[in-house]
């Protein structure tokens, strides 16, 4: 198979992990035209915390992203558990990757109640959740309120550091199921999750409706 559980794991060519220094070199320029500083959704198709992947990718992956601090670096997981035993060792959040957004995948109630906790104990500048697909209405309001701290913390055993002033998520992208079976989401289930995050002063994207599309 050459996707999903028991795919090979590949990784791309030199030259598309050359890119980001390009970009990083370039980071004044686009910074002049877009206003923000450029970010890079990193393995788009693959998730960089799987257990299947060779730690040498993900060592060199590290490096990369050290060596390119004017970009802002999204890793998204669906592994958010697996983050603390995979970064490198010492991380320092503030002073080596302040410019590492970390992500969690979520899809339904059961998967926020078990891994948005998993994810604010990740001590990363920006945490975000992907809610795409959206399978069911998800309450994510105990994890928009703000709770203010500051230091570092261990995540499982291992100390990681960050001055983040909250312990709450800062960005919330939602969107429906594309592809063969897709399945539908209730547009009230994206509406409350705007609803919540606009209460809370919370980024929201609507990023698409997928494969099915509200009507009325």
């Amino acid at each position: 198979p050459n996707w999903g559980p028991g795919a090979p794991r590949r990784r791309t060519s030199a030259a598309n992990w050359a890119l980001p220094k390009r970009w990083n070199a370039q980071a004044a320029a686009f910074m002049a035209q877009h206003g923000r500083r450029q970010r890079v959704f990193c393995a788009s198709l693959a998730d960089v915390f799987d257990n299947a992947v060779d730690p040498q990718w993900r060592d060199d992956l590290f490096e990369l992203i050290a060596a390119t601090p004017n970009l802002d670096w999204l890793l998204l997981t669906k592994r958010i558990g697996n983050v603390g035993n995979m970064l490198p060792v010492p991380f320092d959040f503030d002073r080596h990757f302040p410019h590492v957004w970390i992500g969690a995948t979520i899809v339904n109630q059961a998967e926020a109640d078990r891994d948005i906790p998993k994810l604010l104990d990740v001590p990363a500048r920006v945490r975000f959740l992907s809610m795409e697909p959206l399978l069911g209405p998800v309450d994510i309001k105990p994890w928009l309120q703000q709770k203010f701290f500051h230091g570092g913390r261990a995540l499982n055993g291992r100390a990681m550091m960050r001055s983040h002033p909250t312990e709450r998520l800062d960005w919330v992208i939602v969107g429906g199921e594309s592809g063969p079976g897709a399945r539908h989401m209730h547009p009230d289930w994206a509406r409350s999750l705007r609803d919540q995050c606009v209460a809370a002063g919370v980024p929201y994207l609507f990023k698409q409706w997928g494969e099915w599309i509200a009507e009325g």
